[in-house]
């Protein structure tokens, strides 16, 4: 019972380190929200350059993404995870010094090429550390950290921004919003020299015997024999995949189904709300303080329900929680621009319909879109369809972030949201007709059910 209990408490405390790989990413990719209003003043920035300042970083993440498995398969999980941290640190330095925009969107990208390596190492390292008895507890805390990671920095751009006046916010105060990534990033890199490699990938460069070290440590010696020789067996199932084999008429379709749901959770404009709330916030008259705290609530709320999603992906099922979160952000969005379309400003409408719109993407979309496109793909290709499926999602994510000003300036808040509340409708339609439900079911006979 003691052996247990240690194994249990060194597996939790290395998940819980690399999970912080998936609060950068929430933290680094919420920071933007605080700021932008205060650099659009700064820099006199029109519709399109503010979508850019915000959306840049997306940029970097697209590119992080793309090359973060190769790096990941070159150096190990743990130093890629590093790397990603040395990009945080150096994206809140220079983020928190520049003089022009150019300079901000160099160290944006920065940015974004650790939250798009994170994004992908920090829950495939957890995946291959955890014993397969609670693996997908475990994968599912960095979702929480990413909700954790967006609530923290809500809370402290609000603490920065209440420092000073509005003019001391444009000059000074989004220099703080970045430079406070600075800590948390250096933490991390520090972290990381806790914990060891995982055992896949030592299992993968031949280092056999470190393989069942860090198995033993973390699974029990009896156990630790089995699962190497299962990730042998996995190790030889992948063996000859190319990247073009996800694309053959066995995988296209599941490949469409996962890459379109992906893309589903981005078009349904969850990050125009992340990125711009506070500014939103403004337009229905708050002062930048009020908006600030205002958007804290969202950020409670988007923790509140990522636990509830978790509490009941294993209970009633994925399809479920999918289609009915997207029917409840459809409503939600209908309703705000409506509140937009009547310039109804006045009332809480406009805070309740975020809220309710945040909790539905929080219990659906979020998490549980994740959790199906690392389901759904068959184990030969699986790394290389998810990467295909994460790569349309971050392309999803840059339009929406740059386009939202754009659409905001050009057609209105009410028409803006509207059209949001058409893509979250074709949402349901599309899980209702084409997602499997994966709920129960070993991996194997998902393939079978999808191929």
């Amino acid at each position: 019972m003691n052996e247990q209990k240690s194994q249990m408490g060194y597996v939790l405390l290395i998940t819980g380190i690399a999970a912080l790989g998936g609060l950068l990413f929430g933290y680094d990719t919420a920071v933007i929200s605080g700021a932008i209003g205060f650099l659009t003043t700064k820099f006199e920035l029109t519709p399109a350059m503010t979508g850019w300042a915000a959306s840049s970083g997306i940029v970097g993440g697209i590119v992080g993404a793309l090359f973060a498995g190769g790096i990941s398969d070159y150096l190990g999980r743990k130093k890629a995870l590093m790397l990603a941290a040395f990009f945080f640190a150096a994206s809140g330095i220079g983020t928190a010094l520049p003089n022009s925009l150019t300079e901000l969107v160099i160290f944006r990208m920065a940015a974004g090429i650790g939250f798009g390596m994170a994004s992908l190492i920090s829950p495939l390292y957890i995946a291959e550390i955890a014993p397969a008895r609670i693996r997908g507890t475990l994968v599912s805390l960095n979702q929480l950290a990413i909700v954790t990671g967006i609530l923290l920095v809500y809370f402290v751009n609000a603490k920065i921004a209440a420092f000073g006046d509005d003019a001391w916010d444009i000059e000074m105060g989004w220099r703080w919003m970045f430079g406070s990534e600075v800590a948390p990033s250096v933490l991390f890199m520090g972290l990381l020299l806790l914990v060891p490699e995982s055992p896949r990938w030592l299992a993968k460069k031949g280092e056999k015997e470190k393989a069942i070290a860090v198995l033993t440590r973390t699974s029990g010696s009896t156990a630790a024999v089995k699962d190497y020789a299962e990730i042998e067996t996995s190790l030889e199932q992948e063996k000859g995949a190319s990247f073009m084999e996800v694309f053959d008429k066995n995988h296209r379709k599941i490949l469409i189904i996962g890459t379109i749901l992906a893309v589903a959770q981005q078009i349904t404009g969850i990050n125009a709300i992340i990125y711009y709330a506070p500014e939103i916030f403004k337009k229905t008259g708050a002062a930048s303080g009020s908006a600030m705290d205002q958007t804290v609530i969202i950020g409670v709320v988007n923790l509140i329900f990522t636990f509830v999603a978790i509490w009941l992906i294993d209970r009633i099922g994925r399809r479920a929680l999918l289609i009915g979160g997207s029917l409840g952000m459809a409503i939600s969005l209908g309703w705000l621009g409506y509140a937009f379309h009547q310039q109804d400003f006045t009332s809480p409408l406009i805070l309740v319909a975020i809220l309710a719109y945040i909790a539905c993407f929080a219990a659906s979309l979020g998490p549980v879109v994740w959790v199906v496109i690392a389901e759904i793909f068959p184990t030969r290709v699986r790394g290389t369809a998810m990467s295909v499926a994460t790569f349309a999602l971050w392309i999803a994510c840059f339009a929406v972030s740059q386009g939202f000003p754009m659409l905001l300036e050009g057609i209105g808040g009410a028409k803006t949201f509207w059209l949001f509340m058409v893509f979250a409708l074709a949402t349901v339609g599309f899980i209702a007709k084409f997602v499997p439900e994966t709920k129960g079911l070993s991996l194997e006979e998902i393939q079978s059910a999808t191929t």
